[in-house]
């Protein structure tokens, strides 16, 4: 029997046996890691016995480290002793060592793990310590001893709704000050904004803790351990909690595609071999990241990433995650200058068919911690099937980063005059899907808003944004940008997507790049911040950016819009006009800079009477107030054209519902 994947995707028929292979290394993997009756959930358990635990007696902790031929456990509890504390070895690789007395180990005490290998001694934090900070002194990273308190949670019925829209979020720099943020400061200041705005969910990078700042979390060190930069880890519970308590689901920006190099803080090299973890020889550096690459055929590996990912879930409540860097996962090249222009060029040599398989994995065992949670791919090949279930010959994600969408739009903007812009490639590049695989559409994310790059209000007003922002200056400059801008957002989030994403502060228009502190800026912060202040400025035109984001995103979710079927109803290259259904509403775009159109034939679906609901052109969003929020008649003319004739002035974007006849007695 053939899989539902080609059956809703005939093209990937000459692939059958390619996807074939797929289920079958998936099941192979579940029946060799899971005993009779064992769930991938009873399998996915190391955080419980590995690491450090207290016990009523004592203090248990134990290690896997396969090449390691004497370990010992030292720290502040023994005065730096590095001897005193022997492990004793189990077999297959696992060490444990047990203190007696409740009060052997105490809160905030530094712990480290020495590794004896080929007559070495090796300095390493523990694989499970949930708490890693550094000394500001030395800058050197030690495990701190916390013992996990409980919590009080309060969202025991909380469940994500179906359709995100994801407000991406870095804790460190949501703050305006000068200085590294904080998980309360976050709770506090910025969970009450994104609620107001309207957004459902949020999207939390750099959580895991990394070294490096600048890296913007991706190069892990300690992958069970909340940053300490940002607080205590009972900190990021009660953000979680307060999100749940406004509706809001918490998505973790989850690291598993590579790792940092590091050695005496990292993972990288524990038990003294390179192969622990990751491939042996060049397959284990990522040549474009300087990163260390995952071994996914490795049983071990499989227990360690999968075990990660149900302590997140289980410890701080996360709803699902981000996967970072799955295209470098899927393929030996990691996807490094491959145009994906073929379904031949997923299914070849180049596919890494341990990765799919454990991606499969991971998003069966998420699904059967929570049913509810959500799960997202940063995918820029598509690989078919990412988004469809894995028993329809699928790997299991709900979504995929629909990443060629803001590349669209900087390229677009960088190649092209605005009235060269081509609709029919737009509208494609836009609604183009695999079958029933489901997307989140963007204009851009972090990614574009780094040093090197610029966001798109950035990139359309520049250095005007630093002195022409003002409410009472009228430049043409701003003035473009902004109506693009707006229009941008209001057909990405439309058209792009079953779920939307915007970085922080981009939703405002937030000027200049992401920079962290590094020696090249004199460790200055000035960059690496939210100026939230721009936004409640009453000068400034910043709030006419944020007050369309928002009332965009209610419209959206009033008319139903997300995830609805589209249906195009004008598509001209000539006029730069847009015109489509979407859910509850229709959209006509008029991207022309200088034309603006009187009586302007608008093609609707149906007869009936349609208002305006919403334009990018209202003067409380920095328009000009061309369009008149009434109600429009569609009938059907002589020539069998349905619709009717509006005003369409340039560079503006207009909303539109059909107003329901009440029934006689209604």
């Amino acid at each position: 029997m053939a899989l539902k994947i080609i059956k809703m995707n005939p093209i990937l028929q000459p692939f059958a046996a390619d996807l074939k292979m797929r289920m079958d290394n998936y099941k192979a993997a579940k029946s060799a890691l899971l005993a009779d009756g064992q769930t991938l959930s009873d399998f996915a358990n190391g955080h419980r016995y590995f690491g450090l635990h207290p016990a009523e007696d004592g203090w248990y902790y134990r290690e896997w480290a396969p090449g390691a031929d004497a370990m010992y456990l030292t720290g502040d509890f023994c005065g730096w002793d590095r001897h005193a504390h022997p492990m004793t070895n189990l077999g297959d690789g696992v060490y444990e060592l047990f203190l007696p007395g409740a009060d052997a180990l105490q809160e905030g005490q530094l712990v480290m793990t020495i590794v004896v290998h080929d007559g070495q001694e090796l300095e390493r934090i523990p694989l499970y310590a949930t708490r890693v900070v550094q000394d500001h002194q030395t800058y050197a990273w030690n495990a701190a001893v916390h013992k996990m308190a409980d919590f009080s949670w309060t969202d025991a019925d909380f469940k994500p709704e179906k359709k995100p829209l994801i407000y991406e979020c870095h804790i460190g720099m949501a703050q305006e000050e000068g200085k590294v943020g904080t998980y309360t400061q976050f709770r506090e200041n910025v969970l009450p904004r994104i609620k107001d705005l309207g957004y459902n969910t949020i999207q939390i990078m750099a959580v895991m803790e990394h070294p490096y700042y600048a890296s913007f979390g991706y190069q892990v060190t300690n992958f069970f351990a909340a940053s300490s930069r940002f607080g205590m880890p009972e900190e990021l519970k009660a953000l979680v909690n307060a999100a749940h308590e406004m509706g809001i689901a918490v998505l973790l920006d989850v690291v598993h595609s590579h790792a940092s190099k590091n050695t005496r803080e990292g993972i990288n090299e524990f038990d003294g071999t390179v192969y622990q973890f990751f491939h042996d020889g060049p397959r284990g550096d990522h040549s474009a990241w300087g990163t260390k690459c995952f071994n996914y055929g490795k049983h071990e590996v499989l227990h360690f990433l999968l075990s990660n990912l149900k302590f997140w879930m289980e410890e701080y409540h996360f709803d699902g995650f981000r996967f970072d860097g799955v295209t470098s996962m899927l393929y030996h090249d990691h996807g490094l200058g491959t145009a994906f222009t073929g379904p031949e060029l997923y299914f070849s040599m180049n596919t890494d068919t341990e990765a799919v398989t454990y991606l499969q994995l991971a998003s069966d065992l998420v699904k059967q911690i929570n049913p509810n949670a959500i799960l997202i791919a940063e995918d820029m090949s598509a690989m078919p099937g990412m988004c469809l279930p894995i028993k329809d010959g699928g790997i299991g994600f709900d979504y995929r980063l629909a990443m060629g969408e803001p590349d669209m739009w900087i390229r677009l903007l960088k190649e092209r005059k605005d009235e060269d812009w081509d609709f029919n490639q737009i509208y494609y590049e836009l609604a183009n899907r695999w079958p029933g695989e489901k997307v989140i559409g963007y204009c851009e994310s972090h990614d574009q808003a780094l040093v090197g790059d610029k966001t798109l209000m950035f990139r359309l007003c520049d250095q005007e944004m630093y002195w022409c922002m003002d409410t009472w200056n009228n430049s043409a400059i701003i003035d473009r940008g902004m109506a693009i801008h707006k229009m941008l957002r209001l057909l990405t989030m439309t058209l792009g997507g079953e779920g939307y994403l915007t970085f922080m502060g981009n939703e405002f228009g937030h000027p200049e790049w992401i920079d962290f502190p590094r020696e090249g800026n004199g460790w200055s912060y000035h960059y690496c911040r939210r100026q939230w202040s721009l936004a409640d400025n009453p000068n400034l035109k910043y709030q006419y950016l944020s007050a369309f984001d928002k009332d965009m995103i209610a419209a959206a979710k009033k008319h139903r819009v997300i995830a609805a079927q589209d249906k195009q109803l004008l598509v001209h290259n000539g006029d730069n006009v847009l015109v489509y259904q979407k859910g509850g509403a229709s959209f006509a775009f008029n991207f022309d800079p200088c034309r603006s159109y009187e009586g302007y034939f608008i093609p609707m679906a149906e007869e009936g009477e349609y208002q305006v609901v919403l334009s990018t052109d209202d003067y409380c969003y920095g328009g000009h107030g061309r369009i008149a929020h009434q109600s429009y008649t569609a009938t059907t003319h002589p020539d069998g054209r349905v619709g009717f004739q509006i005003y369409l002035p340039s560079r503006t974007a207009v909303m539109l519902r059909k107003i329901q006849k009440r029934r006689k007695g209604e």
